[in-house]
């Protein structure tokens, strides 16, 4: 239960933090502004919405990283719960060798693989 409360939170704080880091201006978009281009006419006054949005970017950033250890967190519990269950480790079973099918293939005769030096064709020097 608290599992899932955590995951639901977890994932509508990175929706949140992506939105934010989204909505945000660049640095070299407040250059224009300090000339005077509508600067007074924003809704959060003369700086603008970048010092409440880095805040709340910042604090939406901290909770993530919250959630992420306390689903570490679970996720160890749960892992160490499965081992002391009794259940062998797949890593560690042995598997039976089985046996190599020579019955398949089909035995060649016996024959040079490489031409003998009676077959290979001489090369000539030209003078």
């Amino acid at each position: 239960m608290l599992q899932t409360v955590v995951i639901v939170v977890h994932l509508l704080v990175a929706i949140g933090v992506v939105a934010l880091v989204l909505l945000q201006q660049g640095k070299g978009a407040d250059a224009g502004a300090s000339f005077g281009s509508g600067a007074s006419a924003t809704v959060f006054g003369s700086q603008g919405s970048a010092t409440f949005l880095s805040r709340f970017t910042a604090i939406l950033a901290g909770v993530f990283f919250v959630t992420s250890l306390g689903l570490a967190f679970f996720a160890t519990r749960q892992a160490d719960q499965m081992s002391q269950a009794g259940l062998p480790d797949p890593a560690v079973l042995e598997v039976p060798a089985s046996k190599p099918a020579v019955e398949d293939v089909p035995v060649l005769d016996a024959s040079p693989s490489a031409p003998s030096a009676d077959e290979v064709p001489q090369v000539q020097e030209q003078k």
